[in-house]
């Protein structure tokens, strides 16, 4: 990942915790996360996991695609790839890229992602806002444990789950799986008028 990617990951970070009126000890309790942690990720010196990521986002009461998503950029109805907002995973390697143009006043978001041979990332339960996802698989095999239950993916399935249940993303493959995340949000407090 590079500086400006760990910048705006750290400037985010702050800004949704001031928001909240979250000192870093309260955040810090309510995720699970380290204060020094938080502290070297809200300063830019060091680089979140997914997972780590995950567990900021959900005592913040946001998703992962919610965080990433910039609320800042003018609407339009096309985002070209080469303008695609582009986040690694500095643990596991995975990639993960925000397709769906931002601002747009879609409840639907789209994200794309390239993840490893061997890799797995678990993800905590979100709080429940009544968001949805669909996971669809491309290429590769993909091990989705949701809850309970653990479903295997082959390329061209699709699994539907709610975001809130904590889930496990597992590729067994010996080759990356690319597949497709879509999320249904609940609402979209930042939704501009598309030209």
């Amino acid at each position: 990942m590079d500086d400006s990617t760990d910048s705006a990951i750290a400037a985010k970070l702050r800004e949704l915790r001031a928001e909240q009126g979250l000192t870093i000890e309260a955040l810090a309790t309510a995720s699970g996360v380290s204060r020094a942690m938080i502290s070297k990720i809200e300063r830019g010196e060091a680089s979140p996991t997914a997972a780590l990521l995950a567990r900021l986002c959900s005592a913040l009461g946001f998703s992962l695609s919610t965080f990433f998503a910039d609320q800042t950029t003018a609407p339009s109805p096309l985002l070209p790839r080469r303008e695609q907002p582009v986040w690694r995973d500095p643990e596991t390697g995975y990639v993960r890229r925000s397709v769906s143009p931002a601002g747009s006043p879609s409840r639907v978001d789209i994200v794309e992602v390239d993840f490893p041979s061997g890799a797995r990332v678990s993800l905590p339960p979100q709080p429940q806002r009544g968001e949805l996802q669909h996971v669809w698989l491309f290429e590769g095999e993909l091990e989705m444990t949701v809850g309970e239950n653990t479903h295997r993916l082959s390329p061209g399935d699709c699994l539907f789950m709610p975001l809130g249940r904590g889930h496990i993303f597992y590729n067994p493959g010996k080759t990356p799986a690319r597949y497709a995340v879509i999320f249904e949000r609940q609402s979209i407090p930042y939704a501009k008028e598309l030209p």
